[in-house]
């Protein structure tokens, strides 16, 4: 990310290369709509490219989908605030298809991955990341302390990143 600070364009392409599946697969999870999962990784990677100082340290595999994951929930809480027939048709692009069709893989074994989670780790994973609610209101509605809700969602995206290897960059 310091390259991608001095606007190296080398830098900026390896990071699109190491994550765009990662970006699209979040996408099309929550949003469930293939043109909507490519705005919305084109709006991260965008987002990077012009304020690359919003990354500060960390993990950035985390940070990035925890950027897809808002960015997902404002484009939710957007189409739900405007008709349906508003959405322009778009032609999609060459190479959408290719790319469609490698988030689909990489959603299978995500897919899967959380299959192999226990239900309760599962359960709080898939409300967090993909029902957009925060860990206080997992609490509420599963009536299990938040602190074991936390632990949950973390020992499960431990369980995730073993169980996933190398399919996911970290």
């Amino acid at each position: 990310m310091a390259r991608v600070r001095d606007r190296d364009v080398a830098a900026f392409e390896a990071i699109y290369d190491g994550y765009h599946r990662l970006v699209h697969g979040i996408a099309l999870k929550m949003l469930q709509d293939p043109m909507a999962a490519e705005d919305a990784t084109q709006a991260v990677f965008l987002k990077i490219w012009r304020t690359p100082e919003s990354f500060v340290s960390g993990n950035f595999g985390a940070w990035l989908s925890r950027v897809t994951r808002n960015r997902a929930l404002d484009m939710l809480r957007s189409k739900a605030n405007r008709a349906e027939g508003e959405m322009p048709a778009d032609v999609p692009l060459e190479g959408a298809l290719e790319d469609a069709v490698f988030a689909r893989i990489e959603g299978a074994n995500v897919r899967a991955a959380l299959e192999s989670l226990p239900p309760e780790q599962r359960s709080a994973i898939e409300l967090g990341f993909f029902g957009g609610i925060t860990h206080e209101e997992i609490a509420r509605r599963t009536a299990t302390p938040l602190g074991t809700v936390k632990t949950r969602i973390r020992t499960g995206l431990r369980k995730l990143r073993t169980v996933l290897g190398s399919s996911v960059p970290t």
